[in-house]
């Protein structure tokens, strides 16, 4: 990646990622919304809290090609219907997150790394009340949500994440055009979330000896980091699809507090996702638009989750 940047002449990145159950048509429930924005440069060093955390783990190794991202996010969780006050106790609990993450990514010949630390709060300190609250009164029709008294309580959150996938695993070029198959799997800790993950993304596109990765995505998801190169003729397009299945030991947004009771729900143990999306890039510019499957992740949820996913990455 830094030698394609190198040639570009770009070697900053800024993504802006909208994750909403509206932009696949549906209601607002479950995951109803996520927002991100993810900014890297392929020149910046990892703070040196992070080196060493990582250095003592010993299971990633950080080098001058290393690649650094920070982020900043929330999500926002709620029942099916968001009209009622009292408390839903066989429902997804209402619940919010407000985190950071300084990310680290290194492409190697045959497989490509990321590890992430992020630090955020859960509860009312997440602020997804206010958000979800001026979102609905001010830039949409949707109803006032009425049941934030009964949200999970604040609580600082941790996760520890890495992700490997092998982007060369299958890479066939047929009429001007690249088919690869990629293959990762996922590892996540923290009281967040906890699971382990392995899927696979299929992309289709014209070969321009270009580099396309994944748009970026709201975890758990698929990874990317949402780099791309400038082909020669300034724009460009490839669609992509993926599945992929995490066995979840750990969900505060299902299972409530970690130190002190809450709204809880029983989780299942076992969540997949398929996705499908289309990328556009315009000279510096690309704009990606991701669907979404979530197979249940509770007892009791009637239908899976569908949502989808914009993003808009600058180079510059």
């Amino acid at each position: 990646m830094a030698e394609s940047a190198e040639k570009n002449d770009k070697h900053s990145y800024l993504s802006l990622t909208h994750e909403n159950d509206l932009l696949a048509g549906s209601g607002d429930k479950f995951y109803t919304s996520g927002i991100q924005a993810t900014y890297f440069n392929i020149d910046s060093k990892p703070p040196s809290i992070v080196r060493k955390l990582v250095d003592d783990w010993g299971g990633f190794d950080i080098s001058s090609a290393t690649l650094t991202s920070f982020t900043l996010g929330q999500k926002i969780f709620t029942p099916s219907n968001i009209r009622i006050s009292t408390p839903q106790p066989n429902e997804r609990p209402w619940a919010g997150w407000l985190y950071g993450t300084i990310g680290l990514a290194n492409v190697y010949d045959h497989h490509a790394d990321q590890f992430g630390l992020t630090l955020g709060m859960v509860g009312p300190a997440s602020l997804v009340e206010q958000s979800q609250k001026f979102i609905h009164k001010h830039l949409s029709d949707s109803p006032e949500p009425q049941g934030w008294n009964n949200q999970i309580h604040t609580e600082p959150g941790l996760i520890l994440s890495w992700d490997r996938r092998w982007p060369v695993w299958v890479n066939a070029e047929w009429q001007g055009y690249r088919v690869l198959f990629e293959p990762n799997i996922s590892l996540a800790a923290g009281n967040i979330y906890t699971y382990g993950g392995a899927g696979i993304t299929m992309t289709f596109g014209p070969d321009q000896g270009a580099v396309q990765d994944t748009p970026p995505r709201l975890t758990p998801s698929l990874p990317g980091t949402g780099y791309f190169d400038v082909t020669d003729r300034g724009w460009n397009w490839y669609m992509f699809t993926g599945l992929n299945t995490r066995l979840v030991a750990r969900d505060i947004f299902l299972d409530g507090n970690t130190f002190r009771d809450s709204a809880h729900i029983d989780k299942k143990n076992v969540v997949a996702d398929a996705n499908a999306g289309l990328a556009l890039t315009l000279g510096n510019t690309r704009i990606a638009y991701t669907l979404v499957y979530r197979t249940k992740e509770f007892e009791g949820q009637d239908d899976p989750s569908i949502f989808g996913s914009i993003s808009l990455t600058q180079r510059f």
